[in-house]
């Protein structure tokens, strides 16, 4: 397999470690293994006892009737964990496309959710494009259905969406699932922000309408831990789990041993810690929102529905990329330009997950004040 290069790891493989002012992250704040453990009582003694050896493939059977507990319908043998949900998608697309098939993904998505289907010999792929829609980004379902081909085997989709922070509602959930069974196409739906709603609106996990969906979730965006490495899929579709573990059987095989221990903790609290990023999240938009107002003329805000992460636009001639460029070189603030996603136009990822936001847009305003954008 030939597969291109992962741009928004090689940007990040760049500066995430070495830019000081991180304005772009899409996780949310993490904490220490010991404040962790400090949730469940006992868990600190249990957790020193914990047997280092391998751990079963599909996951911890505790671990897995935890996160089946997450959704409305689901049981443990619904649930196959994986090293991160990076290991979850790539295994899963590459179990369900063959050459002559095709794919539809949202776009701007994660690129490895249509960059598989971009390495399959006479595999297409068509873009089903989250548009601007002024003051938020929309999509259009009638576009969506038009992109359907004979051939259609999986549409990939990501809400709440990175970067854009699109987030279908229920309703659009119901249609889009509908869309999908209607033309008998696999549903992967990743929803590594869910529970982190901003419109009062909680959203279902998609794999409970539709036999054909997999829902990918993650213990590092919301949840804000990253370091655990802990990502799994979700579906009533047993079949299809059972063929995406045998491609496991040549990754990671099983996943860590205390880092499972570890998720099985977090996700008993998981209301609590989505709470965490939530409120967090909501603070930082309000700085955000200020700083927005501030500067209307320089740039286009665009709101959050759900999730850490908004796409804003740069209102300005010099092209985003450079503008970015200039920002992370001359006062160390980072932000992820829409050429990382192959985008035209002047747009830039911002994250809002960390305690750390506060402190970057002061610095974002020094460089925007020290370098000669400001009135």
């Amino acid at each position: 397999m030939k597969i291109n290069d992962f741009k928004l790891e090689c940007y990040f493989g760049l500066y995430e470690f070495t830019a000081p002012y991180l304005l772009t992250q899409s996780d949310c704040e993490s904490m220490t293994t010991e404040e962790l453990l400090a949730m469940e009582p006992g868990a600190k003694e249990d957790y020193l006892k914990q047997w280092l050896g391998y751990t079963e493939t599909w996951g911890d059977p505790a671990l897995r009737e935890v996160i089946a507990g997450l959704y409305q319908d689901m049981k443990a043998e619904n649930i196959l964990v994986f090293h991160g949900a990076q290991e979850a998608i790539f295994a899963y697309m590459n179990v369900m496309l063959n050459p002559g098939d095709h794919m539809i993904a949202m776009y701007p998505n994660y690129q490895s959710a249509y960059e598989v289907a971009n390495s399959v010999p006479d595999c297409t792929f068509s873009k089903w494009w989250v548009k601007d829609g002024g003051d938020k980004w929309v999509v259009d379902f009638d576009e969506l259905e038009g992109l359907i081909q004979p051939n259609t085997k999986v549409l990939a989709i990501n809400s709440p969406n990175n970067p854009t922070g699109y987030t279908f509602t229920n309703e659009e959930i119901r249609r889009l699932c509908k869309i999908c069974k209607d033309h008998d196409i696999y549903l992967f739906s990743d929803e590594v922000y869910k529970g982190l709603e901003m419109d009062g609106e909680t959203r279902d996990w998609m794999a409970d309408h539709y036999e054909g969906c997999v829902s990918l979730g993650v213990m590092s965006k919301a949840y804000g831990l990253a370091g655990l490495r802990v990502g799994w899929l979700a579906s009533k579709d047993t079949e299809m789990l059972n063929k995406v573990v045998k491609f496991k059987h040549y990754m990671s095989i099983c996943d860590s041993a205390p880092s499972e221990f570890l998720s099985k903790v977090a996700l008993k609290h998981s209301d609590q810690l989505l709470k965490r990023s939530h409120d967090l999240i909501v603070e930082n938009i309000k700085l955000a929102d200020q700083f927005f107002e501030k500067y209307a003329y320089l740039f286009e805000k665009k709101e959050i529905t759900c999730g850490p992460v908004a796409f804003h636009k740069l209102l300005i001639d010099m092209p985003v990329d450079e503008f970015c460029q200039m920002a992370v070189d001359k006062k160390g603030v980072l932000l992820l330009p829409a050429g990382i996603y192959d985008m035209e136009g002047q747009y830039f990822r911002m994250g809002y997950g960390r305690k750390g936001v506060p402190e970057a847009l002061e610095k974002f305003e020094e460089f925007l004040i020290e370098n000669g954008f400001t009135k």
